[in-house]
């Protein structure tokens, strides 16, 4: 892996490549920012030797998103100037993708009526794309050229055409999308002219001082696409057209779950058929698809399996991974746990990439500068919270003490691996709890810290990172039966449990609790008071659980509002028809499993008010309240009832033993921020 290779006439100092991923850190005229630079900068000194620039805009009116860079103009030039400096500055080499959107553009952000090779839509519920007219054709050729060259002016030692997930190219290169009867429609070498055409262009443009590659699928996973033995045929033909390189992936948007594949599916999943490309061609080829650990993507170098090996969202939890590779401190890598939730989720809602296990990303161009004072700091709490913020503190040259109640860290994360296919969770709260050996924190394991304990001891800051605890709905009658078993319990194994099981709550605490239980043998209902079970799992997650409910035959209750639960069973209404006034119930189990999710161990629960106690919890320094000025005078209320409507959900929110209470317009309590609109205050003093 730490070998260096020759890419057409780039040669790049080692396999480990940084591939293209949509992060939404560029400015919306198209430029890249400060942020972009810093967020490539901090991969290149991670010793990653080629590092991909995220798909980039070749057409105007194609831009796929409203933070997306672009390269139809000269406008960004020189802020691709500095990203490749920064990373040249490391001994990087840089790519950087040309792409058009497609038929999995929309026309909001493109500004512009999106297209295709034909009028296909790439999904239920998108827009319909309008088929390229043959004379466009060509045109849409020259922007790739025009393009490849604003990219060799900003310093780029490579480009990537993208031909794969569905996007323009794909859909002229896939017999699925392409139903075309002009000279780029029918038959293999018609279906290819357009990539062809664009790979010359691209070739003349750039006079052979860049290297010239093409992202690839290694199958489309869908009936009539394009499958593994066509895109060999495929590399074949880009290779005789003049590629330099051939970058493979997997899939279309329509089959995501194996283009960013969840945990469970493990690196290399697409291995063999990446193995198959490779043996079609002599040009180098990279291979992707969930490699987080550097052992197995040596073995795919080794075997001849592939050139090359991308690390993706590994790249985003942990920057230096090759860097720890070579240095042999892989403990202290922090590997991706592909939970979707930072990276994908952000990147279709078109926010900012962030990390789950990495807080720093997206934040590479604040680095962590030293404390201009090092102050006495206690953590409370061992769980991934507080140990990313004892490690951190500690970095920045405090004395941190961390305290953590119970014999073990990593807190309810920690039982977050237990589920089929969450294995990967360990190895995350492992890194954690070795970048805290490293640092120097001091840990006091089985210490519960009291208020006399820091008024002894006087510590300069105290940080607060306690977790959460099940979520028990007290307004459930029967809810604190002890016979009930709560999911934190079923996973650790503290609590027996027996043959037939009843799992109340279908989110996704329920629902890999459910899936857990299934595959140890039992026989397993799971009541939810929503319409669908999971319907909080983010998609790619979604489809393997549901394929394993499916597996293993759980039964499940919907639109289900549970009134009272007993220890075998439950009673419940319709709660999608509040007309029904039916009491039913589901009985006869063996054991009531209680998994209805978590809440902050410092949200107590009164009724069905959130009630937040600032005597006995938190003092904060500074509390607004919102009511108007001319009420409850002259004196403020000490308890405070705050009623929110958000959506079709209503929350109440109940302040207790205030320290202060000013009116004002705004609430910036410890309350979630959408909570934005009062719609009902009541108080007592």
């Amino acid at each position: 892996m730490f070998s260096p290779i020759q890419i057409g006439p780039m040669t790049v100092k080692n396999r480990f490549v940084v591939p293209p991923m949509g992060n939404n850190f560029a400015n919306t005229d198209g430029t890249w920012s400060d942020e972009s630079v810093a967020y490539y900068a901090e991969r290149a000194k991670g010793q990653f030797g080629l590092i991909t620039i995220e798909a980039t805009v070749v057409h105007k009116g194609a831009k796929g998103g409203p933070r997306k860079p672009c390269l139809y103009d000269d406008n960004s030039i020189e802020s691709l100037k500095k990203i490749t400096d920064a990373c040249h500055a490391e001994g990087a080499k840089i790519s950087i993708q040309l792409q058009n959107a497609g038929p999995e553009g929309n026309a909001k952000n493109a500004g512009a009526p999106i297209q295709a090779a034909t009028a296909i839509a790439a999904a239920d519920g998108r827009d319909i794309p309008e088929a390229v007219p043959t004379e466009q054709v060509y045109e849409l050729i020259k922007g790739y050229g025009d393009a490849a060259v604003r990219a060799m002016k900003g310093g780029a030692d490579a480009v990537e055409i993208h031909m794969a997930h569905g996007y323009l190219v794909n859909s002229f290169m896939s017999p699925r999308t392409n139903k075309r009867v002009d000279e780029f429609g029918g038959n293999f070498e018609n279906r290819m002219r357009f990539s062809r055409l664009i790979v010359e262009e691209v070739k003349k443009r750039t006079e052979g001082k860049i290297a010239v590659l093409a992202r690839i699928n290694s199958t489309e996973d869908m009936f009539g696409g394009l499958d593994n033995h066509d895109m060999c045929a495929v590399a074949s033909y880009l290779e005789d057209c003049g590629v330099d390189g051939l970058h493979v992936s997997r899939a279309v948007h329509l089959k995501d779950e194996y283009m960013w594949a969840p945990t469970g599916i493990h690196g290399g999943f697409s291995a063999e058929l990446v193995a198959n490309i490779k043996n079609c061609v002599s040009v180098p080829v990279i291979t992707v698809g969930r490699y987080t650990e550097p052992q197995f993507a040596e073995q795919m170098v080794k075997l001849g399996k592939a050139d090359l090996v991308a690390f993706g969202r590994q790249s985003l939890a942990d920057p230096h991974t090759p860097e720890k590779a070579q240095e042999e401190r892989l403990e202290d890598m922090t590997p991706c746990i592909a939970c979707l939730q930072g990276c994908v989720a952000n990147m279709y809602a078109g926010k900012p990439l962030c990390c789950l296990v990495n807080p720093v990303l997206g934040r590479e161009v604040e680095g962590l500068p030293k404390a201009e004072k090092a102050k006495k700091v206690y953590v409370i709490g061992g769980g991934v919270a507080g140990m990313c913020a004892a490690f951190t503190a500690k970095r920045r040259g405090h004395d941190v003490t961390l305290f953590e109640a119970t014999d073990k860290l990593g807190g309810n994360m920690r039982l977050a691996a237990y589920p089929p296919g969450k294995g990967d969770i360990t190895g995350m709260i492992r890194s954690y709890i070795v970048k805290c050996e490293k640092a120097g924190v001091n840990i006091k394991m089985n210490t519960k810290v009291t208020a006399q304990m820091l008024k002894e001891d006087t510590p300069d800051v105290v940080i607060l990172a306690t977790g959460s605890e099940t979520l028990v709905l007290p307004f459930i009658k029967g809810i604190h039966n002890p016979d009930i078993v709560y999911g934190v319990d079923c996973l650790e194994g503290t609590r027996p449990i027996g043959h037939k099981v009843l799992v109340v709550g279908g989110g996704m605490v329920g629902a890999e609790t459910a899936d857990f239980l299934a595959e140890q043998g039992h026989e397993v209902a799971i009541i939810e008071m929503r319409d669908a079970i999971g319907p909080d799992v983010i998609h790619e997650h979604r489809i393997f659980l549901m394929e394993a409910f499916e597996k293993y035959g759980i039964k499940q209750i919907t639109s289900a509002a549970v009134s009272e639960i007993f220890s075998d069973g439950v009673s419940y209404k319709n709660a999608a028809d509040k007309s029904d006034e039916t009491i039913y119930e589901a009985r006869g189990f063996d054991t009531v499993i209680l998994s209805m999710g978590f809440s902050s161990r410092y949200t107590h629960r009164d009724g069905q008010n959130v009630v937040y106690d600032f005597e006995r919890d938190l003092q904060p320094r500074r509390l607004y309240f919102v009511f108007p000025r001319h009420q409850y005078s002259p004196s403020p209320p000490r308890r405070l009832t705050i009623k929110f409507a958000v959506r079709s959900r209503t929350t109440f929110i109940t302040l207790v033993n205030s320290p202060t209470a000013v009116p004002s317009e705004y609430c910036p309590c410890p309350m979630p921020k959408r909570y934005k609109k009062v719609s009902s205050i009541s108080a007592t003093a």
